[in-house]
């Protein structure tokens, strides 16, 4: 557990923490909205599960779950960053910014020293927060190589 200056707490547990599994429905409903409908982002669907996520950051407001960010294992040397995930009324006071070098810090420990992830230029703020934290655009990898909507990034560690 790590406290912020604001008070913000920011724990270290699994993909299946309750409160995690809540950010993330939260996080669905948000892009939902934002692309038009779970239909329009169907092919991504799959490649969102949290069965096999094991390494999450939730960042809580007293008691109250306001924001998430995990990875998983990509290969022995990278993980995948998933489900980064503010609450709207929590946007736009830097928790992002601290939850993703929590998640670095913790990627590190575990000996990982790359992260990739996949976004889209729709997400403005995402995009906004990997380029300022030092993530690079690269080829779209593994599933996402035939996504022409998708961006996705990496940072080395």
């Amino acid at each position: 557990m790590t406290l912020d200056n604001n008070g913000l707490r920011y724990e270290y547990t699994n993909g299946g923490d309750k409160d995690f599994i809540q950010l993330c429905h939260s996080l669905d409903e948000f892009l939902n909205e934002l692309v038009g409908g779970e239909e329009k982002r169907a092919q991504y669907i799959p490649y969102n599960a949290l069965d096999d996520i094991h390494d999450v950051i939730v960042v809580y407001d007293q008691d109250i779950p306001i924001g998430c960010a995990s990875f998983k294992s990509y290969d022995t040397a990278c993980a995948e960053v998933k489900r980064v995930f503010i609450r709207a009324e929590y946007r736009g006071k830097g928790i992002s910014y601290k939850l993703m070098e929590q998640l670095e810090k913790l990627a590190r420990l575990q000996g990982y020293t790359r992260f990739v992830l996949e976004s889209g230029e729709p997400l403005a703020a995402a995009m906004h927060l990997y380029r300022s934290i030092g993530f690079k655009t690269i080829a779209n990898y593994g599933q996402y190589k035939d996504m022409s909507e998708s961006v996705c990034m990496e940072k080395i560690l």
